[in-house]
């Protein structure tokens, strides 16, 4: 019997190990001569040399009945994560406090009060010098348990000085969960439906944000609680499309960590995040001195030491990384090139890190890496980008994302000369965009357009193309529908086709322009 390796949490923990991790749980297994056969160690090398997981293979490697596979399965489970932990305590700070802090738990069982409450006294400074509040609360906690079963005499008002730190704790924990919840809230909101798409979508996002933000002063935040509260900002900003406060928000995100680089080792996927929200927001702006200073700031940080990057923080790097290396392409109108030098590698790394990337963060790099071939007039090889988008439809991602999917594949379709099915495609994608409720204007007008394009005459097609972009031009500063624009540069295919050249000459002679006049 096969199973799905994805849904076998043994099979995918073996198989995320490196090399060195195995070779430690092996030592870890076999430190007991009664474990060198134990029939869980047995289990771990049969699963390990797996290609898929296969339960019929384990029985007939693993001397083992059916009843206890579950058992097995789960003690290795254990082993494995327990073996971990012995590797990564001395590389994270939170587990080296949370070893501490069960440390002091033994230390006070074994009635040794005063050596337990040393261990908690340091604890407490590594984990204040890191903001680890809710491990700090943790810390006071067991203290107080302490002191107030025996009589220690550590030091004097040990009770009143305990409490306080308890209730000053607890504040900090309660304002971080508010900044927290309202910032992963905005985020989902995101995900779901994209930007404000009217008046009333925004007057809606506007209360809700109001409604959730946390009264604060900020100068009396601590460093997670500003983090959050950035975080939230970035989220409602760009939402409703206000990018120069969200720049504002994303440069004090990054900030932060200027000013608490010690938390770069502790909060290194919030690092991450928040250089590329500002790189996202310099793109959206069309900063492009300022985006390739910083652009050449993340890609420095990558490559040094003081950011520590576990297997989660590589596969942010990576995604942050060729995001933002696919956009300066973009803004430069160098497809062509951006093919031939960001694709050989990516598709590389792609393959290797597609299953730790969650279906959102995989449509976005299709998403973009079809806009990359399409610029580049590569039109076939951008339709199976995008239909590795389109297959996810009503997966809860992004509409908007998935709207200019259709979009773009509809024109890719038609630039490619497959336009033998375009009726039954125009039909097909104008039902998804109902079902989504995302008929505005920008795309009723695309959809019209390419809905009679079959009808026009080639001596009529630079009129109907110089016609749409005329419809289209006033859209471009639309509160709302200016959105469609970041998905989809349609004024600069528009002007490809009147003026017959390629996207990527035009989109090179305005960004040498743009340049120019900056300068």
């Amino acid at each position: 019997m096969i199973s799905n390796s994805k849904k076998d949490f043994l099979f995918e923990l073996i198989k995320s190990l490196t090399s060195a991790e195995k070779r430690n749980f092996k030592l870890f297994a076999k430190r007991m001569e009664a474990n060198e056969k134990a029939k869980f160690v047995q289990l771990f090398d049969v699963v390990d040399k797996m290609q898929q997981f296969d339960e019929g293979m384990l029985f007939k490697k693993v001397s083992i009945s059916k009843k206890q596979l579950a058992n097995l399965k789960s003690h290795l489970y254990k082993q494995i994560l327990v073996s971990l932990r012995l590797i990564y305590a001395d590389r994270s700070v939170e587990l080296y406090l949370n070893e501490q802090i069960d440390f002091a738990r033994i230390l006070y069982g074994k009635g040794l009060y005063m050596q337990s409450l040393k261990v908690l006294d340091k604890a407490k400074q590594l984990a204040n010098r890191y903001y680890l509040d809710t491990l700090v609360l943790r810390i006071v906690e067991l203290e107080k348990v302490i002191e107030s079963q025996h009589i220690t005499r550590s030091m004097q008002n040990r009770a009143e000085t305990l409490s306080e730190q308890a209730t000053e704790m607890s504040g900090q924990i309660a304002r971080k969960n508010a900044f927290s919840n309202l910032s992963l809230q905005l985020y989902g909101l995101y995900l779901k439906t994209g930007y404000v798409k009217d008046a009333e979508d925004r007057k809606r996002v506007e209360e809700f944000y109001a409604a959730n933000m946390p009264q604060f002063d900020i100068h009396r935040l601590g460093f997670y609680e500003k983090l959050y509260l950035y975080q939230a900002q970035v989220w409602f900003y760009h939402i409703v499309q206000d990018f120069p406060l969200c720049y504002r928000a994303a440069q004090r995100w990054v900030d932060l960590f200027d000013e608490f680089p010690d938390m770069r080792k502790v909060a290194t996927s919030n690092y991450l995040k928040a250089y590329h929200y500002l790189l996202d927001t310099l793109f959206y702006l069309g900063y492009y001195e300022r985006f390739t200073e910083v652009l050449a700031k993340f890609e420095e940080n990558l490559r040094s030491k003081e950011v520590p990057l576990d297997e989660n923080g590589s596969v942010l790097a990576f995604l942050y990384y060729y995001t933002n290396a696919l956009n300066i392409r973009f803004m430069r109108g160098e497809f062509s090139k951006g093919i031939s030098v960001i694709m050989p590698a990516f598709k590389q790394e792609f393959a290797l890190l597609r299953n730790k990337l969650d279906v959102h963060h995989q449509a976005v790099l299709n998403y973009k890496v079809a806009c990359l071939y399409f610029g580049a007039g590569q039109n076939l090889e951008a339709i199976d980008y995008l239909d590795e988008v389109i297959k996810h439809t009503g997966a809860g991602l992004n509409e908007d994302l998935q709207c200019f999917a259709h979009i773009l594949k509809l024109i890719a379709s038609y630039e490619a000369g497959m336009d033998e099915n375009l009726d039954h495609q125009i039909r097909n994608v104008y039902k998804v965009l109902v079902k989504m409720n995302d008929l505005h204007m920008v795309q009723r007008e695309m959809m019209a357009f390419i809905r009679q394009l079959g009808q026009i005459f080639d001596y009529e097609l630079r009129g109907a193309f110089v016609a749409l972009r005329e419809r289209l031009k006033p859209y471009e500063q639309h509160p709302y529908e200016k959105r469609a624009f970041l998905y989809l540069d349609i004024i600069s295919w528009l002007e490809s086709k009147i003026e017959n050249r390629s996207v990527q000459e035009i989109i090179q002679e305005k960004f040498r322009e743009k340049t120019a006049v900056e300068k």
